[in-house]
């Protein structure tokens, strides 16, 4: 009998980080890599990654990374962990190429690396376990699922899904596939979470076709649309459209244009020759504002938003929004950009361009919706269900489902990052804060650095600001000399605030007597002690508490 255990290091109770790790018989199987992006209050920080240092002490377990589609929440990580955990990489083409070109921009040497291109129809042995794929219909080319299959009966992890028909055939689910793996025993389906309050109809692409294409035919002048580089099925979309009504179709955003040029390699995006244009600098003779322009602005993340204000504040190099044009934005916000796509709709009012923002319900279609993960735990009747990819009132809304289909609750396994899912002789045991997880935030190249004590930091320099207290010292004669120099940042402004910084002076001058008086000084503690009693003078007199940081030089005269 097989020993099998399942957790995650991130994508439960939250949206992003996606990594999941089945244990069967000792052999581990990484499935999936992705970052999150952070919320405002994380200050400073670019991307989070799960915490992946539990996986450095089974490094000789790990068989390898196998990656369901391109997108970063999904492979972002790869290039934070590969330096420490280097073992085979598992992906199909595409996704492997986005892999490759990630990695290649962090400077890897791509000849060090395993990297296996797979199909839907591989089949990857080890020992008593075999790893096969089936193709699924997302918003960026060659998605899979995976399928472990052990003796006990197959885990299977869906990965971002729809059912959605009217996609690109190329972008086709395999019910082939999910059928043949239906038929053997299902021990437990790991299925994504993030569309399950959703309820759509299968018209919903349709709509959304419709309404971008009568905002692009009403528009009289230049049209500007916003789009995320990974959703290449609604690149396509615009493309399309934009060919139909003759306009000339300019990419801008320089990731995107990474992403775009390995889809058009790879024939995933269809841009006629003809249609595409590189639009030149803004000079005195060049406005690029013909009217038959359709430039897409495309980026991750923030970058759609940011792009945009920046055209409206026309400090753009390339394009500079006038009353003319028509915007449509088909970026919808995601978590940790809400005020910036907020603030980024209120800038474009103020241009008078007519402003076409497309429904987000309409946008929402490449995430399995609750009928469709009904549809799905039909199709594979798994024994055990385990909700992943989503925030827990999200894993909650799989729950529902699957007892409106007759499961029963303890069928089903709601989790958090860290815990386990045992199955001994095939029966579950599920275990609370077995593995330790978390994130490792990162700011700029470095990793691990930033901790919650950094962000705390930030938090209180975004309050309250900081107060540097600079004074020479003479260790022998044990006296201050000179005046003490007070420098404040985002605290109070020097020359309107002379009463107050006196008072902080004296203060200082005070909590220096008594450690001057003894026959040594301890720096440490003269500082500690100048430090609280600034902070609580400071707060009696403000209700604020900036960062104080006393700078004491010793001075030998």
């Amino acid at each position: 009998m097989s020993q099998i255990k399942i957790y995650a290091l991130g994508g439960l109770g939250e949206n992003g980080k996606n990594m999941y790790c089945v244990d069967v018989d000792n052999q581990l199987f990484i499935i999936d890599a992705g970052i999150k992006y952070p919320t405002s209050e994380l200050f400073g920080v670019d991307e989070i990654v799960p915490d992946y240092k539990v996986l450095l002490e089974q490094k000789n377990k790990i068989k390898g990374f196998f990656m369901t589609h391109g997108h970063e929440d999904h492979i972002g990580a790869l290039p934070h962990i590969l330096n420490e955990i280097n073992v085979p990489i598992y992906a199909t083409n595409f996704t492997m190429e986005l892999i490759k070109d990630n990695l290649k921009e962090e400077g890897f040497d791509l000849d060090t690396l395993k990297l296996n291109v797979i199909d839907q129809n591989s089949i990857i042995k080890f020992n008593n376990v075999k790893i096969t794929f089936f193709t699924t219909t997302h918003s960026i080319p060659e998605s899979v699922g995976i399928a472990i299959l052990t003796q006990e009966g197959s885990i299977i992890y869906t990965s971002d899904y729809t059912f959605d028909q009217s996609a690109d055939p190329r972008y086709q689910t395999d019910f082939r596939k999910i059928n043949e793996l239906s038929e053997k025993k299902v021990l437990c389906l790991m299925t994504e979470s993030l569309g399950s309050g959703l309820v759509l109809n299968g018209s919903v692409n349709k709509s959304l076709e419709r309404e971008i294409s009568t905002a692009m035919s009403n528009a009289e002048g230049r049209i500007i649309v916003s789009l995320f580089s990974s959703d290449l099925q609604k690149i396509q979309k615009v493309i399309d459209i934009a060919h139909k009504l003759k306009k000339k179709i300019a990419i801008i955003g320089r990731r995107a244009q990474r992403i775009v040029d390995i889809a058009i390699e790879m024939e995933y995006l269809n841009i006629p020759k003809e249609s595409l244009i590189a639009l030149r600098y803004i000079d005195d003779k060049n406005q690029n504002d013909d009217k038959d322009i359709v430039a897409l602005v495309t980026g991750n993340r923030h970058e759609p938003f940011y792009m945009l204000q920046r055209m409206c504040k026309k400090v753009d190099r390339l394009i500079h929004i006038n009353e003319r044009d028509t915007v449509i934005v088909v970026a919808s916000p995601i978590p940790g950009t809400e005020k910036m796509a907020a603030r980024t709709l209120d800038t474009l009012y103020r241009t008078d361009a007519s402003i076409k923002v497309i429904d987000k319900k309409l946008l929402s279609t490449s995430h399995a919706t609750a009928d469709e993960i009904k549809m799905m735990m039909n199709m594979l009747k798994p024994k055990y269900i385990m909700p992943v990819i989503g925030e827990y009132r999200m894993q909650h809304a799989v729950m529902k489902l699957a007892c409106d289909m007759g499961y029963q609750q303890n069928d089903v396994f709601l989790m958090d990052n860290g815990d386990v899912l045992d199955f001994k002789d095939g029966n579950p045991v599920l275990l609370k804060n077995k593995i330790k997880s978390g994130d490792i935030l990162i700011d700029g190249s470095a990793i691990g650095d930033v901790n919650d004590i950094v962000i705390r930091d930030r938090e209180l320099l975004s309050e309250d600001g900081v107060l540097l207290l600079i004074a020479n010292i003479n260790p022998r004669s044990k006296r201050i000399l000179g005046d003490i120099e007070i420098v404040t940042k985002g605290f109070v402004y020097v020359k309107e605030s002379e009463e107050l910084l006196n008072g902080v002076k004296e203060v200082f001058m005070k909590a220096s007597e008594k450690h001057l008086k003894g026959k040594y000084i301890n720096w440490n503690d003269l500082k500690t002690s100048i430090r609280e009693d600034v902070n609580k003078f400071l707060y009696k007199e403000t209700k604020r508490s900036p960062i104080t940081i006393p700078v004491i030089i010793a001075t030998e005269v």
